[in-house]
């Protein structure tokens, strides 16, 4: 039996989507899908002065109807690069696990590629490698240019098929997207799972829920990050 998930690209996402990752035989990650400007693609959250504060990657002004693999950064992302480096050590420096995520903090953020889809696939990979998650990869544009007019539940059945997967997984986000139904008449079994309540400690005030990856490996040793890997349950739809 063989599972798969399926998501759109995200700088150093929150834990569900490496929990995803590391749950699945295989990880097929969208880069021919369409960029959206007020998504997650492109940016996310950490921890600012006891609050959240949002990371954007700036990209280079184009059509807003490109896909992700058609976007790249700024032409002035080398001063911006230098310049989240400086906040994050500002923000984490004294934070327990800063030295070990560090050097990988740094290859993140020094990857030469100006695609943003490339630079976002480095950064999942280092994060992978740093926590021990050894699922492969597979990009969605490598698979069949079939797929690419293709929407939502039709897409996921498609790739489900070129992948020869049995089981699909996505997170309780996805509920309303998909029919059971639908995956039973294709032999595909069709699971969600939710993200348990996870809860570390911040420095010594009250904990601020769902920011990024960033922030867990800042505050928790690999060892805690492997348990909060396995922290989430499936649900009944």
């Amino acid at each position: 039996m063989k599972t798969i998930g399926i998501m759109q690209p995200y700088f150093l996402p929150y834990i569900g989507y490496f929990q995803l990752i590391n749950m699945v035989d295989e990880f097929v990650m969208y880069d021919n899908i369409e960029f959206t400007k007020k998504g997650w693609i492109h940016r996310n959250r950490m921890l600012l002065n006891q609050a959240d504060e949002y990371f954007t990657l700036p990209l280079k002004k184009d059509s807003d109807y490109l896909h992700v693999n058609q976007r790249v950064l700024a032409d002035n992302f080398q001063d911006y690069k230098a310049k989240l480096l400086r906040k994050i050590e500002q923000n984490y420096k004294k934070a327990r696990y800063f030295n070990s995520f560090y050097p990988y903090l740094k290859e993140i953020l020094d990857c030469k590629e100006i695609n943003l889809f490339d630079y976002i696939l480095n950064s999942v990979k280092v994060v992978n490698r740093y926590l021990n998650i050894n699922t492969p990869i597979v990009v969605s544009s490598v698979l069949s240019e079939d797929i690419i007019p293709l929407k939502s539940q039709e897409k996921v059945l498609e790739i489900c098929k070129l992948r020869q997967a049995d089981v699909y997984i996505n997170s309780s986000g996805g509920v309303a997207l998909y029919q059971k139904d639908v995956f039973i008449a294709n032999n595909i079994n069709l699971k969600f799972f939710q993200t348990d309540n996870i809860v570390y400690e911040q420095f010594d005030h009250e904990f601020v829920p769902f920011l990024s990856i960033l922030d867990v490996v800042m505050f928790n040793s690999k060892e805690e990050i492997q348990g909060l890997l396995n922290s989430f349950h499936f649900i009944e739809v």
